[in-house]
């Protein structure tokens, strides 16, 4: 009987944390930029956010597309920012003021005012029903 409870409780585990964790896809649209890398960053809490992600990718831009996937993320409230790098050096470069020098896009297509785009603006739910975002540059 007790293997039995054991197996239950087990399979229970299982399921549940099967149902919370997913994988989110990230499509861009990169009409002026057809090749090249895209460097992609996934925030959990506003406090992070543009600061220090909470996991992030590299992905190669294909006749102006590019697809991001993450697997087993857990359903929450996220952001997404990406930079194209122009000039291939592996880092965002920006001018003496800090504004980026090479294009940039966050999720919801969020944008800055006098500043960096806010977590508000790019936050977005990510769950079993709303798992594909879209990034236009």
């Amino acid at each position: 009987m007790k293997l039995v409870f054991s197996i239950v409780i087990i399979f229970m585990f299982l399921i549940g944390n099967a149902q919370e964790k997913s994988q989110l896809i990230v499509d861009f649209e990169l009409v002026k930029y057809k090749s090249g890398k895209l460097y992609v960053a996934v925030y959990n809490t506003e406090e992070s956010f543009l600061k220090e992600a909470m996991t992030g990718i590299i992905v190669e831009i294909n006749n102006g597309k590019a697809t991001a996937t993450f697997d087993n993320l857990k359903y929450g409230t996220y952001a997404v920012s990406s930079f194209y790098d122009k000039n291939d050096n592996g880092k965002l470069d920006t001018d003496f003021l800090g504004i980026p020098k090479e294009p940039t896009a966050m999720s919801n297509n969020a944008k800055g005012s006098f500043g960096p785009p806010k977590f508000k603006d790019a936050k977005f739910i990510f769950s079993s029903n709303k798992n594909t975002i879209k990034i236009n540059f």
